[in-house]
């Protein structure tokens, strides 16, 4: 079993390359399932670098089995998200306090929008670990904390203004963090999402034009905080 400071899934190759390029190590890539696995250095702390591919299911599929085939301390998600909250601009970066799917509504049985039957009504981040990505201001870098939304719909011009009445209080949407959070609430491992704002629901092309950059400076944080977060955990 590896032991780990933490284990940082992005759902994209292009969200995990800021890593690479900072990492002081870089070990051989492992196929785990449809997952990509690196152990990597990143200033001197272990990390296991997952690629998980893009949606719920295959975030959810892949933390289980870095959480239980390692010794995480942490489990991060990491990577670019759409802006939902209307104090939200392209470039900033959102630190997730609490993550919901934006699709599961089992209203008729009493329980709450976004909330999966069994499980809690929002899942919520780990508090220091959210106190340590937020200690974290690279230049000229906004960093806001709030409610992200997961769900496996792309929103964009079509969906945006159903899912910002539905959800009021959500800075940001992606398809990944809720699974994550998921995952981590089932086997009681310390989670926070951190995501780079890449467009604002807009057109697919506004996202693709913007990825790379959000995906740095989403990894820019995450690797500045997990300095506070060894001594954490």
């Amino acid at each position: 079993m590896i032991a780990v400071d933490a284990v940082v899934v992005t759902a994209m190759a292009e969200e995990a390359e800021p890593f690479l390029a900072r990492a002081d190590f870089v070990g051989a890539p492992t196929q785990v399932g449809r997952a990509v696995h690196r152990v990597v250095t990143l200033g001197g702390h272990g990390v296991l670098l997952v690629v998980c591919g893009i949606g719920l299911v295959n975030a959810a599929a892949a933390a289980a089995v870095a959480v239980t085939s390692t010794a995480p301390r942490t489990l991060i998600s990491a990577g670019s998200a759409g802006g939902l909250g209307a104090e939200v601009r392209v470039r900033d970066v959102v630190v997730g306090t609490s993550y919901v799917y934006s699709g599961a509504d089992a209203r008729a049985f009493g329980y709450e929008l976004g909330q999966v039957p069994g499980m809690p009504a929002v899942f919520d981040a780990d508090p220091q670990l959210v106190e340590a990505m937020l200690a974290v201001r690279p230049e000229s870098q906004r960093v806001l904390a709030g409610t992200m939304l997961s769900g496996d719909a792309f929103i964009d011009p079509s969906g945006v203004d159903r899912v910002r009445t539905a959800f009021p209080h959500a800075l940001s949407t992606d398809m990944e963090s809720a699974a994550l959070a998921h995952v981590a609430h089932l086997y009681d491992v310390p989670f926070v999402s951190v995501r780079g704002i890449s467009d604002l629901c807009g057109p697919a092309d506004e996202f693709n034009q913007h990825v790379d950059d959000a995906a740095d400076r989403s990894a820019a944080v995450v690797v500045g905080a997990l300095q506070r977060i060894a001594a954490l955990v």
